[in-house]
């Protein structure tokens, strides 16, 4: 897809990943709708831009928000779903309000918005809805089993849409990045990640290079996007050799008990 002149709406657009968006896409003559929770810090990310403030973790607001970008810019060319939450609790001790938190935000409000926005993108025969996942939504990650799920969740969905929508002119892309050094990692809504876990965050990327690769993810019309490259080796791992990164991933789940 050609991004010169198009809309794209960013969730999670106040830091990050997000953020990182939001300039590229805008440096490619897009023009951009930024929502997050703090309108203060959505305001400085790309001065002159329309900033719709809204808590994605209620349904309301995502109505809200799509009436306010629709009124700004009269449509939306391009979804960037990327609002998202962690956690790090056994999947079998996470309180119940945890889990429905991470499944609100992380994969039924992109629903949400999915579903409010592609009516307009049908009727003009043209869209892009990035659902951005994780690596975790490839390869389970068992200090974070929850995000995982929500994160294959989000996945199937794209996968889903992309054949429903193909024959309407409009395009899905999963992304998965692997670590990012934003502060994703440092507020999660629950628990804090293992030593082993941590240590591994030497190897992210910055949130700048995962937003290129997004830009130019649409610009193609890329299917999947594992982002750095170096992912699809432990995704091949996970299914040739699936014994040896389990033992791996426990090795780092259970890095402090033996340290």
């Amino acid at each position: 897809m050609r991004i010169d002149g198009k809309v794209v709406l960013i969730t999670g657009a106040s830091a990050g990943i997000g953020a990182a968006c939001a300039r590229a896409f805008t440096e490619r003559g897009a023009r951009v709708i930024l929502t997050a929770r703090n309108a203060a810090l959505l305001a400085q990310v790309v001065p002159g831009s329309i900033v719709i403030p809204a808590d994605l973790e209620q349904p309301s607001e995502r109505a809200s928000l799509v009436d306010a970008a629709l009124a700004s810019h009269g449509r939306v060319d391009i979804l960037v779903n990327n609002a998202g939450a962690g956690a790090y609790t056994p999947c079998w001790n996470t309180e119940p309000v945890v889990a429905q938190r991470l499944f609100e935000l992380n994969f039924f409000a992109a629903l949400d918005l999915i579903r409010l926005l592609v009516p307009g993108m049908r009727s003009r025969r043209e869209g892009f809805l990035v659902n951005v996942g994780s690596i975790g939504g490839l390869v389970p990650l068992p200090w974070s089993g929850l995000y995982s799920a929500s994160k294959f969740a989000l996945g199937a969905l794209t996968d889903s849409l992309r054949v429903e929508l193909r024959r309407d002119g409009i395009r899905a892309m999963t992304v998965c990045p692997g670590y990012v050094t934003t502060g994703f990692q440092s507020h999660p809504l629950a628990g804090a990640a293992p030593s082993g876990v941590v240590r591994a965050r030497r190897f992210a990327i910055s949130p700048e290079t995962c937003a290129r690769a997004i830009v130019r993810g649409v610009e193609r019309n890329a299917r999947t996007l594992v982002v750095p490259r170096a992912g699809w080796l432990l995704i091949a791992l996970r299914r040739i050799v699936p014994r040896l990164v389990d033992a791996r991933m426990e090795q780092m789940l259970f890095s402090e008990s033996r340290s």
